[in-house]
C-alpha cells in the first residue's frame, strides 16, 4: 500500500497535567502512515521567572522524523534565549526563535549533506497570566473556543494562497497540484533545505519559509474555554467548529483530557483520516464542566443505540458494518461535531457480539 500500513496501527501515545490555572491532554497515534513522524512538547511553568508561563505545541514532520523531534526538543530553548523575549518583546522573539532554529539545524552533518530531506510544520503557544501567543508555521492548527465557538484559528499555510503562491514564484519555483514544485503540500516548515537554495534570497524569500505567523490573544478568565493545537490529520476531516462541538459535549461529559484527545482521533480516523494524528487539548478555568444532563443524556444515547443496532441485526443478520452505520446515522441526538462517528466503538463491540463471523472478515475503517 505504499505510504500506508495495511490497518491501521491505533496504539495511542499519552500525557496529560496542569498547572497555572490550566489543564492539559494529549494524544497521539501512527494510524494508517508507516512511520510516526509528529511529535510534541507541553510544559507549565518555564522555569526561573517564568514560573506563571506555559508551552504547549505541536510538529507534523514529512520525510522523516528528524526535523519534528530536533524542534520538540528545541523551538521552546530557542525562543525564550533570544534577546527580543528578554526585552519583553515576545512576538519578535517567537519569529526570531523559529528563524535560528532553523539555520542552526540546517548545519548538523545530515542536513548540511542534503542526505535527510525531513521537514516539519509547527504550531506553538506561548500562555502568560495575561495573554497567549500562537506561532503557526505550515498546515498544523490552533483554535481557541470561546463561549461555546471557535473564535479564532491560526490560518493554515498552504502553497495555492495569494501571498504564498507569490513568494514561491519569485524565487523561482511553481504551484502544481497545490504543491511547491509539484511536490511539497506546505509553503512553509522549518527543514526542508531542499527548497531553501535560491541565492540572493533571505530565508523568509525562499520556496518554503521557515517564517512563522504570530498571533496575540488576551485571556479572557470569564469566557475562554479551551484552545486545540493539532496537526492536519485532525484538520483533514473535521473543521474548527466540529472539533470545538465535539469536545465541548465530551467536557460536559468527563474530566479526562487524555480519554477526550483519544476519543477525538478515534473520530478522525473513523471519519477517514490516513495521517498521522496528535492533538494538544488544553483546558482555560472557564471551561465546560461535566454535568449530571449531560452524562444522563450520553447514557441514554448509548441505550437507545444498543436497543436500535440490536433490532437492525435482528431482522438482518447479514449486514455489513458499513451498511449499518448508514441504517443508523440519522437517528438524532449524536454528539455534534462527532455525528455517528463519535459512538463508532460502541456500535462496533455490540456488531462483533450479534455477527462475529461478518467483523472478523471485515474491516471496520474507512
Amino acid at each position: 500500500m505504499g505510504n500506508f500500513l495495511d490497518k491501521p496501527n491505533t496504539e495511542k501515545y499519552n500525557e496529560h497535567g496542569n498547572g497555572n490555572g490550566l489543564h492539559f491532554g494529549v494524544s497521539s497515534m501512527q494510524g494508517w502512515r508507516v512511520e510516526m513522524e509528529d511529535a510534541h512538547h507541553v510544559r507549565t511553568g518555564l522555569g526561573k521567572g517564568l514560573e506563571d508561563w506555559s508551552f504547549f505545541a505541536v510538529f507534523d514532520g514529512h520525510a522523516g522524523a528528524t526535523v519534528s523531534t530536533h524542534c520538540a526538543e528545541q523551538l521552546l530553548e530557542s525562543i525564550i534565549n533570544c534577546e527580543e523575549f528578554k526585552q519583553s518583546e515576545i512576538s519578535e522573539a517567537i519569529r526570531t526563535g523559529f528563524l535560528k532554529l532553523d539555520d542552526t539545524m540546517r548545519s548538523k552533518p545530515e542536513f548540511a549533506c542534503g542526505q535527510d530531506k525531513a521537514g516539519s510544520t509547527a504550531v506553538c503557544a506561548l500562555v502568560s497570566p495575561k495573554q497567549v501567543y500562537i506561532a503557526n508555521c505550515g498546515d498544523s492548527r490552533a483554535v481557541i473556543c470561546r463561549k461555546g465557538v471557535a473564535d479564532f484559528s491560526t490560518q493554515d499555510h498552504k502553497p495555492i494562497l495569494p501571498a504564498e503562491k507569490a513568494r514561491i514564484q519569485n524565487a523561482g519555483g511553481t504551484v502544481m497540484i497545490q504543491r511547491v514544485n509539484g511536490s511539497l503540500a506546505v509553503s512553509r516548515a522549518l527543514g526542508d533545505y531542499e527548497y531553501k537554495n535560491v541565492q540572493g534570497r533571505g530565508p523568509c524569500e525562499q520556496l518554503v519559509s521557515p517564517e512563522p505567523e504570530v498571533f496575540i490573544q488576551d485571556r479572557d478568565e470569564e469566557n475562554d474555554e479551551f484552545m486545540v493545537l493539532a496537526c492536519d490529520g485532525i484538520w483533514d476531516v473535521m473543521t474548527n467548529e466540529e472539533v470545538c462541538d465535539y469536545i465541548r459535549s465530551l467536557l460536559l461529559i468527563t474530566e479526562d483530557l487524555e480519554a477526550i484527545t483519544n476519543q477525538v482521533i478515534d473520530t478522525c480516523l473513523y471519519k477517514g483520516s490516513r495521517d498521522n494524528m496528535s492533538i494538544v487539548l488544553v483546558t482555560f478555568p472557564g471551561a465546560p464542566r461535566p454535568s449530571l444532563e449531560a452524562i444522563r443524556k450520553d447514557n441514554a444515547l448509548n441505550a437507545d443505540l444498543d436497543k436500535v443496532v440490536r433490532d437492525v441485526l435482528r431482522i438482518n443478520r447479514d449486514m455489513d458494518f458499513d451498511e449499518l452505520l448508514k441504517a443508523i446515522s440519522s437517528l438524532p441526538n449524536f454528539p455534534p461535531g462527532g455525528g455517528v462517528n463519535a459512538k463508532r466503538s460502541f456500535i462496533e463491540s455490540i456488531y462483533k457480539e450479534l455477527c462475529p463471523q461478518q467483523a472478523d472478515s471485515v474491516c471496520m475503517y474507512p
